[in-house]
């Protein structure tokens, strides 16, 4: 099988990671994945086998049950998932290990770190974050989910939507309104156990893809979390949410180029074998000039990635950055792997064909983590001010 994935040479930490998380995958989720694909929802005990294979929270510092490798690392490991089309798991991973815990190592104390990090790195803990409301998606600034100054703590009301791992968290960053007067000034960050009274969890949310991906609302009926529970300063909730998107959208982009991957070679098989009026339908001009299109945007995807990739490892990646790979390699895995369906014709549209699961796993790519219209308007702000 051709692979595209690129992988730098003076790395050998990636190399080990990526026979490893192969091997995982073919072992431990190929088997099964249709079953979760149906059943909506990964089993919870497929966080310990990661944990156990040393593939969640790579990038951590061994004193916190990491491997110390860099975050390129798990950013591949994002990508192979996705690659090998287990775009439900993907998500999942990529809140887990590539968000939540990177929030809590850059904004934690000490003691958060050492309660959290370790039992995460094992899998005995699930992450989550949630910021989506309602009434509030793209608009964190509008939320309305609030945490008032208690005796011994914060209390917090209000509920989340789309919340990725909603089901199975064991713990949910939490971004709610501490001074409903600032606006985006007043949104602080907390890190709330699942298990205290006033935690509630709604029905799993049925999507049209990413089915293996549990997504939930969540609910908050005077929760009362401890005084230690706050994540960094209050108050300063947005400005680390607007520090950490670089990390998170790169995790989008990661997926974005797994997925075109893994469709083109689904389609590169098929055309070779399939024939139409006498002929393979890889001999058609037509099938040629579009799987090469595809070849040629998944290269320049490639390339800006590895840049902006470089950029985020010297501390040099921007807002800008961020949103301009999330809006062209999301958009690009949509149009892409649409061209790739279409060369399956009718097969391409039963669920017998995996072509069909890129397909439908790839369409919320361009809605969370900032919708592509919402890329427009950060990349249009900068030129704009820059202008003026």
């Amino acid at each position: 099988m051709t692979s595209f994935v690129t992988a730098p040479q003076d790395r050998e930490d990636h190399t080990l990671f990526l026979e490893t998380v192969r091997r995982f995958l073919q072992q431990e989720v190929a088997p099964y994945y249709d079953a979760w694909e149906e059943a909506h929802q990964v089993p919870r005990e497929l966080w310990n086998k990661l944990g156990d294979a040393g593939l969640l929270g790579v990038d951590l510092p061994e004193e916190y049950g990491g491997s110390a490798a860099g975050p390129d690392i798990c950013l591949m490991i994002c990508e192979e998932i996705s690659r090998q089309g287990f775009g439900g798991l993907t998500g999942g991973y990529n809140i887990h290990s590539n968000i939540v815990i990177p929030y809590i190592q850059r904004l934690g104390t000490e003691a958060q770190k050492q309660h959290w990090l370790p039992r995460m790195a094992s899998g005995e803990v699930v992450g989550a974050i949630a910021m989506t409301e309602p009434g509030a998606g793209s608009d964190l600034a509008g939320m309305r989910t609030s945490a008032r100054k208690v005796d011994g703590g914060w209390q917090i009301n209000g509920a989340k939507v789309f919340i990725t791992n909603g089901i199975l968290a064991d713990m949910v960053i939490v971004c709610a309104k501490t001074d409903p007067q600032a606006g985006a000034r007043g949104v602080s960050l907390f890190l709330v156990d699942t298990s205290l009274p006033g935690f509630a969890r709604g029905k799993s949310i049925r999507k049209i893809g990413q089915h293996a991906s549990d997504t939930a609302e969540l609910f908050f009926d005077d929760l009362v979390v401890p005084e230690d529970a706050l994540l960094g300063e209050a108050g300063k909730g947005f400005g680390y949410l607007m520090q950490e998107l670089p990390r998170e959208r790169l995790g989008v982009a990661a997926q974005a180029l797994g997925a075109i991957e893994g469709a083109l070679q689904l389609t590169l098989d098929y055309v070779q074998e399939r024939k139409a009026f006498g002929q393979r339908i890889a001999d058609f001009q037509n099938t040629r000039f579009t799987l090469a299109q595809v070849r040629a945007d998944l290269d320049l995807g490639r390339g800006y990635y590895n840049q902006c990739l470089q950029r985020y490892l010297a501390g040099e990646m921007t807002a800008v950055d961020a949103a301009v790979i999330k809006l062209q390699l999301t958009e690009m895995q949509c149009r892409c792997i649409d061209r790739c369906l279409q060369m399956f014709g009718g097969y391409g549209y039963t669920l017998e064909y995996p072509i069909s699961r890129f397909y439908v796993d790839a369409r919320v790519q361009t809605v969370y983590a900032g919708t592509s219209e919402i890329m427009k308007e950060v990349i249009a702000r900068d030129m704009l001010g820059r202008a003026q």
